[in-house]
């Protein structure tokens, strides 16, 4: 026998399927509410640990950065006492003032080189040691996040274990029951569901009243959803209403609306007025 067409149901049908998704797409919330915040706080704390891992290979680089600059200024200053012994050495070979100079000019020259790279060598070396301080405090601050990640995610796996069979066998429900409804009414639902604080797209009519927003709804248009004659929905909250006997909700007798008791009595004896009392007739003499 060939599938129907979802879109040949009659509305009475579309409901039905309508709120079976919604049933089971509740319980599937549900399941997942009982994962709490963790999903969220294992996500915060894997973006944190990327993010501090990134700050650690940054540091790194810095210190190498530093620790050869520290490597080249060392190699430039034997440079410097190598060219300063060599022009000291040339100082007893001078033939004129002029050559002793020069020779002279050359070896203060070097010797500031000497200075100049011992201040750059000292200043590295300080930052050095405060880039392996920061170092050593990002690596501790992630290593502790990366304790309560690992304490995170084996409570999550734990809570996840419990209700991944579950939830697996109603999500293949409710991808059997979006077959069995017209794609552009599924879609509209959808989005509503997704507008919705609560999660839910349709709600059948509880005293009198949206499910959902909980506004009244008139008695004329009361009468329009028992007849499942066409889709209606809430006018203020724009969710689909379903008749709660077609839903196949039961609704408590104590939900009827109480009847309100008259007070006939109280007016009536306020309306009587008091009768005189009788006179007794003369006697007769």
């Amino acid at each position: 026998m060939a599938k129907k067409d979802p879109k040949d149901l009659p509305v009475e049908d579309k409901l039905k399927n309508l709120f079976m998704l919604q049933t089971t797409l509740s319980s599937i919330d549900e399941k997942r509410a009982l994962r709490g915040e963790l999903p969220l706080e294992v996500q915060d704390l894997e973006d944190e640990i990327e993010g501090l891992n990134t700050r650690i290979e940054k540091i790194k680089n810095e210190i190498d950065e530093f620790q050869n600059a520290v490597v080249i200024k060392k190699g430039e200053i034997e440079t410097a006492k190598a060219s300063v012994e060599r022009y000291q050495s040339q100082l007893n070979e001078v033939k004129n003032n002029r050559e002793y100079d020069m020779l002279s000019k050359e070896i203060e020259y070097q010797t500031l080189e000497i200075e100049l790279c011992n201040k750059k060598i000292r200043e590295a070396s300080a930052r050095i040691e405060e880039k392996t301080e920061d170092l050593n405090r990002a690596t501790e601050q992630m290593e502790d996040r990366q304790q309560n990640l690992n304490e995170k995610k084996s409570e999550l796996d734990e809570i996840m274990q419990e209700t991944r069979e579950e939830e697996d066998r109603l999500k293949e429900k409710a991808k059997e029951l979006e077959t069995k409804i017209e794609p552009r009414l599924l879609t509209s639902f959808k989005r509503i569901r997704k507008n919705a604080r609560n999660g839910l797209g349709i709600v059948y009519v509880q005293r009198d009243a949206c499910g959902g927003c909980f506004n009244k709804i008139p008695p004329q248009r009361q009468l329009d959803i028992k007849m499942h004659k066409k889709i209606i929905v809430c006018e203020y909250c724009g969710r689909i209403m379903i008749d709660p006997e077609l839903a196949g909700v039961k609704i408590a007798s104590n939900e009827e609306k109480p009847k309100r008791k008259r007070a006939i009595r109280k007016t009536v004896k306020k309306a009587e007025e008091p009768v005189a009392p009788a006179v007794p007739e003369a006697a007769e003499e």
